[in-house]
């Protein structure tokens, strides 16, 4: 076995699975206000970006050789009905405008959640302290329109409501962005690693958590069971989050499916290789492109990672 390995132009003859530049998107956090560059403290590297700031972002990652960006938005205020999720004036939706004007040629994917917008930090509607299914479904599918509106060639709703493609599609549909496709947020679990995420987007729950809605990481039949129904309700790409820890799931996704399948590296996993990283305890450069390249080989088409432009790079 070791004759295949023996030389660089070997190894690169027999290798099973390719990175590119072209499998990452770069998650990008966008706020209100003029020429804001904010550093988030629990990953180092990543900024909460004013419009300005964004495009100017977008110039280096497609630069980069990076060909998709998905946005985050983080409001000036909140409420308890998320109203800037779909506010046609929103953060998101100028961000989406601005980027399309500026970058033509880049892909545009949008999260479509309420998880930033409402002031109690859940993923839709409360009432009675739980989050009400089928209300959030109405402002899910108002939100994703006003991001198709506004130009956007993606929305990926990340909430875990039941039934919320179906409805995304449906309106879609009928408003006309038939073109805009849906990325699913399908196997989205209750996980450990979203810590970072929720200090970046001031989205922390203000009381209980998520695992009523987000599954449960003991389950793996279930993810492909989410995925399944999202499918059937019109996805077109379905995602497993998180990536790493979950690499048995985004295999069973896309061997179950034959469909595109995205994983998100998300906040934590990345946090935590900066900091083995910032310690000396890790090749940075190594560790990251093995990791980005463990969850292709799982079977992953996609890869949305706050790594995406770093990892192009070096690639």
């Amino acid at each position: 076995m070791r004759r295949m390995r023996r030389t660089k132009a070997l190894r690169d003859l027999v290798r099973e699975t390719d990175l590119s530049a072209q499998h990452l998107v770069q998650p990008l956090f966008v706020v209100a206000g003029e020429s804001v560059r904010e550093e988030v403290p629990s990953m180092p590297g990543v900024e909460r970006l004013s419009i300005t700031e964004l495009v100017a972002e977008a110039t280096e990652i497609q630069a980069a050789g990076v060909g998709a960006v998905i946005l985050f938005g983080i409001p000036s205020e909140k409420d308890e009905a998320g109203s800037g999720a779909y506010d046609p004036e929103g953060v998101v939706q100028l961000a989406v405008r601005a980027l399309k004007e500026s970058h033509p040629d880049l892909l545009v994917i949008t999260d479509v959640c309420m998880c930033e917008y409402t002031s109690h930090g859940h993923c839709g509607i409360v009432r009675d302290g739980e989050v009400d299914n089928d209300i959030t479904l109405e402002l899910l599918a108002q939100t994703a329109i006003s991001h198709a509106e506004a130009g956007a060639d993606v929305v990926a709703p990340s909430d875990m409501m039941d039934g919320r493609v179906g409805v995304i599609r449906s309106q879609l549909d009928e408003e006309g962005h038939s073109d805009v496709a849906i990325m699913a947020y399908s196997a989205k679990y209750a996980s450990a690693y979203y810590g970072p995420f929720r200090e970046a987007a001031e989205s922390t729950p203000e009381f209980g958590d998520r695992r009523g809605y987000q599954m449960d990481p003991a389950n793996a039949l279930e993810g492909v069971r989410e995925a399944e129904l999202d499918l059937a309700e019109g996805a077109d790409v379905v995602m497993v989050k998180p990536a790493t820890p979950y690499l048995d799931v985004i295999r069973r996704v896309k061997d179950a499916t034959g469909a595109p399948v995205a994983a998100f590296h998300v906040s934590g996993e990345y946090s935590a290789l900066k900091a083995a990283a910032q310690n000396g305890w890790i090749d940075e450069e190594r560790a990251v492109l093995e990791t980005l390249t463990s969850i292709r080989r799982a079977g992953a088409d996609l890869v949305l990672t706050y790594y995406a432009k770093d990892a192009a790079a070096w690639l």
